[in-house]
């Protein structure tokens, strides 16, 4: 187990915490199960470790920073859950369990995404310490989970099915749909650690590259691994005639990509406590694909 890995399962009791104290009990009703079924169905919370992993790359306390992280995974299982829908991917399995649309059905499905997203912000606003900067840490998730960065990516992903994988318009799909919400991650555990705008964009920008790199891994994944090793069907790129890296360059050209979107994340997020874990981050995600 490498220094990331090692960072993710020490972080993930205390988001889950969190989380755990803002969701309602699963026995409340079909609503409140769906939410506990999505929020704890065995996600690695890779999101909300680079939250607290920035938090303390910027010399700042991993517990100011748990707040934000929640706020993100929240933000992150909402995009699954829409996703995951029959009028979006049509997807039956996730991290190797049914949907919450198939267990459910779509309407509370669609309530499950609507009441999560709404939980991130209030989350993000009550518990975030008030000596740091809420207003613009609201502002910069709501930025990166709307129609310019996550809503707008998947908007644009569905628009290119069918279509030639041209590499500029997949890097935009990519920017959007995945990059900009690791991207965040970075920025708000850097403002929630006390770092001021001009650090903090520093590591939102080591983000965007580190995001780009995640999503040729996973399209990588898709093509290589068996839905048994995803947990969800694999395939379904190209089944869907997706715009993916490797469709666009090819496989061996999107590893090279990845490598270097990662080297240069690692340039970018500079020097600090947390140097060491994003180097291992690297060495955990590249032989994923």
């Amino acid at each position: 187990m490498n220094a990331f890995e090692a960072f993710l399962q020490a972080t993930r009791p205390e988001v889950d915490a969190c989380l755990q104290r803002w969701l309602p009990p699963a026995e409340r009703d079909e609503l409140a199960a769906a939410l506990q079924h999505v929020v704890f169905s065995g996600g690695k919370r890779f999101r909300p470790a680079l939250v607290l992993l920035a938090a303390e790359h910027v010399g700042g306390r991993r517990a100011d920073a748990v707040p934000a992280a929640a706020a993100v995974e929240l933000t992150h299982a909402y995009s699954l859950v829409h996703d995951d829908l029959p009028c979006m991917d049509d997807a039956l399995l996730r991290r190797g369990r049914p949907c919450a649309h198939v267990v459910w059905g779509e309407a509370t499905g669609v309530l499950a995404g609507d009441a999560l997203q709404a939980l991130a912000f209030e989350v993000l606003a009550h518990e975030t310490p008030p000596a740091r900067p809420v207003a613009a840490m609201v502002a910069a998730l709501a930025r990166a989970a709307g129609w310019s960065g996550l809503v707008g990516g998947q908007a644009e992903d569905l628009r290119g099915e069918g279509q030639a994988p041209e590499l500029e318009r997949v890097r935009r799909i990519h920017a959007g749909k995945t990059a900009a919400m690791i991207s965040v991650s970075l920025r708000l555990g850097a403002l929630a650690g006390g770092a001021d705008t001009g650090r903090a964009e520093d590591l939102a920008a080591s983000g965007l590259e580190l995001g780009l790199a995640f999503q040729i891994v996973d399209d990588l994944l898709d093509v290589r691994s068996t839905t048994a090793e995803l947990g969800k069907a694999a395939g379904a790129d190209a089944a869907a005639a997706k715009l993916t890296w490797p469709a666009a360059v090819g496989e061996e050209a999107a590893e090279r990509d990845a490598r270097s979107l990662l080297d240069g994340a690692l340039r970018r997020a500079g020097d600090g406590p947390g140097r060491a874990r994003f180097a291992a981050l690297g060495e955990w995600l590249l032989p994923r694909a």
